[in-house]
């Protein structure tokens, strides 16, 4: 990783990290930094005018994102790569029985284990990842 992705992401979590801290210490909050610090728990469906100073989450209800369920990691080098055929077995970085992680554009939010629905997999969520956690895995 860069130093500037480095430094950009260390910035983003200060920022979280500053408005988390307002939040829970209940503390005034001026108009500029209530606009960038979003309290997600307002937010509703159908919500009110964006005139009277409450956000609207309809904009962002369509916005497609990326959720992917991972099992486990490994890394290997390019030699054992291309040596890979069918029937290889991968060893992963997990135990069987553990639960998957659920990442949304790959952010960490929940854990979860599979199961079988009609025939096809899914995940059942066992464990929410907290924003307050989600922040301290970016600046750890």
């Amino acid at each position: 990783m860069s130093d500037e992705q480095t430094s950009a992401d260390e910035a983003l979590a200060d920022e979280w990290t500053t408005a988390l801290e307002e939040e829970t210490s209940g503390g005034d909050v001026d108009d500029d930094s209530a606009a960038q610090a979003a309290r997600f728990d307002e937010l509703q469906p159908g919500g009110k005018d964006a005139a009277s100073g409450d956000v609207k989450i309809d904009a962002i209800l369509d916005v497609p994102i990326t959720i992917s369920m991972e099992i486990g990691r490994s890394r290997i080098n390019i030699r054992n790569l291309l040596q890979l055929n069918q029937g290889s077995v991968v060893e992963l970085d997990r135990l069987a029985g553990e639960p998957m992680d659920v990442l949304v554009n790959g952010t960490l939010i929940a854990q979860g284990e599979v199961v079988v629905v009609n025939e096809k997999f899914g995940i059942r969520l066992t464990d929410i990842v907290s924003p307050a956690d989600r922040v301290k895995k970016l600046s750890g």
